[in-house]
């Protein structure tokens, strides 16, 4: 069992929590994930890691409830536990492997969507403790949706916050600030780091690549089990199959083909449409881990 130390509320529908979860605590590195269930028969659930301690042996997990087990999720509170935390899973950000020296030369712009602030913030703060302090955009619906805006003024280099309703910060969606910052305000960026929504990624992407600037995504929000068996989470990057959970989940937001992944994400809700996707795929709708049969 892997206990709760902390649970809490950060806004209406997005929950925070402190996971004793050693082993993963040890070797974990931003941009990757785990897996919980909270019980032997649960579903299992992909969940960016927000944050860790390695001395504490903790990880830091925030969700939103988008299903019946993200909801029964919203009830566990400190002392309880899940069943099991399995992790990490996927390969850590690109810019853990580059030489700290070359990313202290690199102008780096993260733009970070509702929820989507939870795995951006350890990128962040990765960055800042090895002297690299990047730009971060962080954008939400309204004031009382934004997320650790406080941590990560404390980790960023320069911090924006920009609302769709103008209610708090700049006014209007991430897209905008981009381009404010660049052809307005002069800002250049060598890379751009978008997390979020899928169409705000998409849209992210086509602004920056008017603008000229390399961009990667991550595409955790399309997975479901995690572990490259279910097929969710193929994507098509620069005319190739990939899958999110073992391939990613980051990659080159420019090659990405985002109407096809959102169309999928639809399609896949349903048993019809998994069975559909399995027809028209055929042995390439499962491909994630090459031998696990499939539905069959």
């Amino acid at each position: 069992m892997y206990p709760i130390l902390e649970a809490k509320k950060l806004t209406s529908n997005i929950y925070w929590m402190e996971v004793k979860a050693e082993r993963v605590a040890k070797s974990c590195q931003p941009g990757q994930f785990v897996i919980v269930r909270t019980g032997a028969d649960s579903e299992r659930i992909p969940l960016t890691i927000c944050d860790y301690d390695r001395e504490k042996g903790t990880i830091i997990i925030v969700f939103q409830p988008v299903g019946a087990s993200t909801y029964e999720m919203t009830s566990l509170q400190a002392g309880d536990a899940f069943h099991d935390v399995v992790g990490p899973l996927g390969c850590p950000s690109d810019l853990v492997s580059e030489p700290v020296e070359e990313l202290k030369k690199k102008r780096i712009l993260f733009v970070a969507g509702g929820v989507g602030t939870a795995p951006v913030y350890p990128q962040v703060k990765w960055l800042a403790k090895r002297g690299v302090r990047a730009d971060v955009i962080v954008g939400a619906k309204t004031k009382d949706l934004l997320i650790l805006e406080e941590e990560m003024k404390a980790v960023a280099g320069n911090l924006y916050v920009t609302t769709d309703d103008g209610s708090y910060g700049r006014s209007g969606m991430v897209t905008k600030t981009i381009q404010d910052l660049v052809e307005q305000e002069g800002k250049t960026y060598d890379v751009c780091i978008a997390i979020g929504p899928m169409i705000m990624m998409k849209f992210v992407c086509k602004t920056t690549e008017a603008l000229g600037i390399p961009t990667v995504v991550s595409l955790n929000p399309i997975m479901v089990d995690g572990t490259g068996m279910c097929g969710a989470c193929r994507v098509t990057v620069g005319g190739e199959v990939k899958f999110a959970c073992v391939d990613g989940p980051e990659f080159d937001g420019h090659k990405v083909n985002f109407d096809e992944a959102m169309q999928r994400q639809q399609i896949y809700k349903t048993q019809e449409g998994r069975a559909y996707l399995a027809a028209k795929e055929k042995e390439t709708h499962h491909g994630g881990c090459g031998n696990c049969g499939g539905e069959k």
